[in-house]
């Protein structure tokens, strides 16, 4: 019986969560609830909290009120072995794609598996090839970075995030540093994981890949989710004035 409750359960759930920048509150009494499998996708204007509530995911700013339950049991962010072990089933893609220059592909996406993780070495190089062959580089295994385009290096900082096996993949504007004719690759490939089942949070300023494959639309303001839905329903009704506000500016642009 306790079983079935717990299947009932949102597989993410964010509950009540506060949290600083020191004396500033940047986040205020965030609730969010992801099913397994879905794809949340986070809207607003910049300094809204979006990517300040996937560092808090992952631990790099800690709640200072709230929790977070991850497959029906909670996130212990002060205890630094559960802290770990958490962790271990989130990756996160930044901005910036944070590769390491002196490392090529294949060294860049197997050298958190294998020193950090203690894993098979031989098993991690086979993944890792396979990953970037579905992130269509198959070809650029011994590449360094500063031989790619910006594209082809954030989807070497996705097949690198996916080289963790997380069970959920944060994704922070991925392609606000890309230029526009190299965007499509990298959507691309989130879309390839989508149609997988990849459980994601998606921070983004492209709203016709947000309404292609987002299955949950947030939009915050201030720190604070002011509205949820269906793409559709955000996007192209929004309820509230400052949402309203907001999409009026996104679509004049």
């Amino acid at each position: 019986m306790a079983h079935g409750w717990r299947r009932r359960l949102a597989y993410l759930r964010i509950e009540d969560v506060d949290a600083f920048y020191g004396d500033t509150q940047v986040l205020h009494g965030v609730q969010l609830s992801i099913e397994k499998g879905q794809i949340v996708s986070l809207i607003g204007p910049s300094g809204s909290g979006k990517s300040t509530l996937l560092r808090v995911l992952v631990g790099l700013n800690k709640p200072r009120r709230g929790s977070v339950w991850l497959d029906g049991k909670p996130i212990e962010y002060g205890n630094k072995k559960a802290l770990r072990a958490a962790r271990d089933r989130f990756a996160i893609v930044f901005q910036q794609f944070n590769l390491f220059q002196n490392m090529n592909v294949l060294k860049n996406v197997t050298i958190v598996p294998v020193r950090i993780k203690k894993r098979d070495a031989q098993q991690v190089k086979k993944e890792a090839t396979a990953l970037l062959q579905k992130v269509g580089l198959g070809d650029k295994l011994h590449a360094y970075p500063d031989e790619l385009s910006g594209g082809q290096q954030q989807r070497v900082a996705i097949a690198r995030a996916l080289a963790l096996r997380p069970d959920v993949l944060l994704l922070d504007e991925v392609t606000s540093a890309l230029d526009p004719e190299l965007i499509n690759e990298v959507l691309d490939t989130i879309r390839l994981l989508a149609k997988e089942g990849m459980t994601m949070v998606i921070v983004s300023h492209e709203m016709a890949f947000v309404r292609e494959v987002a299955s949950k639309v947030l939009f915050m303001d201030e720190g604070r989710i002011v509205e949820a839905g269906e793409a559709k329903e955000v996007l192209d009704n929004p309820k509230t004035d400052r949402a309203k506000e907001f999409m009026a500016k996104i679509l004049r642009e």
